[in-house]
Order: C-alpha cells, then sequence, then structure tokens
C-alpha cells in the first residue's frame, strides 16, 4: 500500500476540521501514517530536528526546480540557442514531473521501511546530476535534459514524499503548524536559488564552476537533512486505492475539481519559467530581471503562510474561485510588461494569488471527500493526474512563444486556461462533520 493512504490518520488525530483546512499545498505523495502506540510526541530534539531536516529537503527540491526559470533565460539566450524555448522547458517540466510521480515507487519503499534508504539515494541523485549538469558543453542538450531534467527529477521524487510523510511520526496536535513550516522551505528556495544561480551563471563565475558551486552548496544541505531526519516506526496502511478509484470516476465533482486543479497547474509554468526571459526580452535592465522570480517567490512565500487564516473566514472554495480568476487576469496582463514598475506588480501580484491556489489544493481536496477515510487515496488520484501539468504547461508555452518571441500568445492561452478553471459553477457540498477516531464530532 502506498505512503499516500496514511495521510487519514492525520484527519484522525486532528480534533477539528479547521485544522486541516490550514494545510497549504502537500504533494500525493505525502502522507500521516501511524507510528507506534504510544502516538506522536509533539516535540522533542528528535522531532524538531526531523523537522528541520524536511524544510532542508524542500528547500533544496522544490525550491530549486522552481528556480528552473535561471536556467530557462540563460540556456535561450547563451548555451542552447539553437533549441526553442518549448525545447528547453522540457527539462524544468520533466524534473517537475518525476518529483511527483516518483513517489509511487518511494511511496510504497517508505510504507516497508526504507525511509533512510531513500533519503541517501536521492539526496545522493540530487547531488551527482548537478555536478555532472557542470560537465555539460554548450549545445549538449541530451546531456543536459539527462542529468538535469531526468536524473535531478528521479532524486527528487525518492526524497519529496518521505520526508513530508515521516513527520507524522513525531507531531499529532502541532502537525498542521508544523507542516506549514516544513512546506515553507519551497518558496524560500525559490527566493534564494534564483540570486545565487544568476550571480554565479551570468557573472564572472561562468557556468561550469557555477553549477559545482550550486552542486555543493545543494549536497552540503542534503547531507544536513540526512543526519537530522529520524523515524519512530513503521506505517500501517489503511485505506484501498481500488475502491476508492471506483468511487472518485463516479464522482462528478471530483472528477471536476481535479480538471480544475490541472488546468491551473498547467497555466502557472508561464510566468514561473518565462517571466525572467520575459523581461529582459522587452530590454529592461538585466541585473534587475535576475530578480524578477526572486520578487515572485517572495509574494508567494506570504502568501502560502497567510492563506490558511484567511481561508478560515472565507471559505476555501470562495478563495480558490477568486484567486484563480485574479491569476488569469494577472497572466493575461503580462502582455503589457514593458518596464520595472510592471515587472514587480505583476510579480508580486501573480506571486501572491498563484501561492494561494497552492496552498489550497488540499483543503480543496478535503471539501469533496465525504468521508475522511478516503482523504489519502483521494489525494493520490487527485495528483497523479494533476502532476502531468509539468509535462504540458512549460512546453505548450514555449511553443506558442516560438523563435519570434510572441508573449501575447502564451499570455492568452494561460490566461484563459487559469479562468477557465476557476470552479464557480461548481457547487459546494453539504458541510460534513469529520470523521474522527470513529465518531462524528
Amino acid at each position: 500500500m502506498s505512503m499516500k493512504s496514511a495521510i487519514h490518520n492525520t484527519s484522525t488525530t486532528n480534533k477539528k476540521l479547521d485544522g486541516l483546512e490550514e494545510l497549504g499545498h502537500v504533494p500525493s505523495s505525502i502522507s500521516q501514517a501511524t507510528c507506534s502506540d504510544s502516538g506522536p510526541p509533539d516535540g522533542g530534539f528528535r522531532a524538531w530536528g526531523t523537522v528541520f531536516g524536511c524544510f532542508l529537503v524542500q528547500f533544496c527540491s522544490l525550491g530549486y526546480t522552481s528556480s528552473f526559470g535561471v536556467y530557462q533565460d540563460y540556456y535561450t539566450r547563451i548555451y542552447l540557442p539553437k533549441y526553442s524555448p518549448s525545447a528547453i522547458s522540457w527539462i524544468g517540466a520533466l524534473a517537475s514531473f518525476l518529483a511527483v510521480n516518483v513517489t509511487l515507487i518511494s511511496g510504497p519503499l517508505y510504507d516497508r521501511g526504507w525511509f533512510y534508504h531513500l533519503v541517501i539515494v536521492g539526496s545522493s541523485l540530487q547531488s551527482l546530476s548537478l555536478f555532472a549538469l557542470s560537465f555539460a558543453k554548450p549545445g549538449q542538450f541530451y546531456m543536459i535534459f539527462i542529468v538535469q531534467g531526468v536524473l535531478f527529477g528521479i532524486g527528487m521524487g525518492l526524497t519529496y514524499g518521505p520526508c513530508m510523510a515521516v513527520i507524522s511520526q513525531h507531531f499529532s496536535r502541532r502537525r498542521t503548524l508544523v507542516m506549514s513550516l516544513v512546506t515553507s522551505g519551497t518558496p524560500l528556495g525559490s527566493m534564494i536559488h534564483p540570486i545565487m544561480l544568476n550571480h554565479l551563471l551570468n557573472g564572472t563565475v561562468g557556468f561550469a564552476r557555477g553549477v559545482r558551486a550550486s552542486a555543493g552548496f545543494i549536497s552540503a544541505l542534503l547531507f544536513i537533512a540526512s543526519l537530522s531526519m529520524r523515524t519512530r516506526g513503521l506505517p500501517v496502511p489503511t485505506v484501498s486505492y481500488t475502491v476508492v478509484a471506483r468511487k472518485c470516476s463516479c464522482e462528478v465533482l471530483f472528477i471536476l475539481m481535479t480538471v480544475g486543479i490541472l488546468l491551473c497547474q498547467i497555466s502557472s509554468f508561464f510566468p514561473m519559467f518565462y517571466l525572467q526571459l520575459d523581461s529582459i526580452k522587452h530590454g529592461i535592465d538585466v541585473h534587475f530581471s535576475f530578480y524578477s522570480l526572486t520578487i515572485m517567490n517572495a509574494a508567494c512565500f506570504i502568501s502560502r503562510s497567510t492563506t490558511g487564516m484567511i481561508a478560515t473566514y472565507t471559505g476555501v472554495l470562495n478563495f480558490t474561485i477568486v484567486a484563480t480568476v485574479a491569476c488569469g487576469a494577472i497572466v493575461i496582463s503580462m502582455i503589457a510588461l514593458s518596464d520595472v514598475a510592471s515587472v514587480v506588480v505583476l510579480g508580486l501580484a501573480y506571486g501572491y494569488f498563484s501561492g494561494v491556489c497552492v496552498a489550497l489544493i488540499v483543503p480543496l481536496v478535503i471539501e469533496f471527500t465525504p468521508d475522511l477515510s478516503e482523504l489519502g487515496a483521494r489525494m493520490g488520484i487527485c495528483f497523479t493526474f494533476t502532476s502531468f501539468s509539468g509535462l504540458i504547461g512549460g512546453p505548450v508555452s514555449g511553443a506558442l512563444l516560438g523563435p519570434r518571441y510572441r508573449w501575447w500568445m502564451p499570455s492568452l492561452f494561460s490566461g484563459f486556461d487559469i479562468r477557465g478553471d476557476a470552479p464557480d459553477d461548481i457547487p459546494p457540498r453539504k458541510k460534513r462533520k469529520p470523521s474522527i477516531a470513529g465518531g462524528d464530532t
């Protein structure tokens, strides 16, 4: 049984549904597992050390691949000029796809107690792939594709899910708070890595030595993370995916929600991959353009930290609708990007509302889960489909952009794609009480 099914144990240990609704974006691989009869200690040196290690994994995995816009810009202008932006975007798209879908392998292995093996192998793959990337020469697209797209993506997939799941072995009451702290490592990494990579790649250091320096930094943090994380016991699988999958295939609302999340995530790759390149191609100062992704991710960091509190008052579905419509309007407005002020405004606005969309995915799945004992399986099913957004969003935007850099085409495609997925035509479910330890609250 995959570790995704163990998410149910999160709901059975929390006494109120609003605790679950404060969760941010949690990939399909995340599970909250039962560890021992004594229950999680909710603190202690080993527990907080594990939190620190998991935070570093987030920082080094999705936080790094979310900074692919820097590589996209550098490859397009300097290192791989003979290849189209669409072809280059496949590198980052595949890495993002594998980060989620490799958990279909790492999940069952985690359930069997292979946590340390997964951490060591995954961290080693990430480290070695970046060092191998530094040896790639200009024009060697396929080598870059293999080491940065395939190997780095597999390494992320082996570590990302298990390192999130292990948190549930140490925390029960504080689990929501701790989960939000850990997941904030992704936007924080998305703020720091672009600054570092831009100064290394575009400065006097150059590509080879710059990537090696970045690889050394990632390797050191992953080594610290591996030493910090500890397990307490073996997870216990509880839910049959086959039964839940049959039920989900008959629920129109759940299907519409999954399609909506998929469309929203497809559209998010255009700003993520092309904002910096868009800024530079419009004649904006190169040194300022290097900070465009940092500006966007800073706003995303703030929104992920505050969305849970705001959604408590507005409602998850209502806030999701507002955020998706706002994201669509902002992406369409990227057609008007022309100066420093427009980059700042668009970056901050899109960063904030896209962070809201990401943070509300898990609570939205909960809204359409009538029986919380199926939560883990439903999340696994949902995110298995939505993970394909990484293979679609970046390449399609690059193909629409073309060698002539027609920015209005991917802007309209992504903007209307996001606005089309806003689930304002989906009636909210009747409010239900979560099943807690076999009873209602």
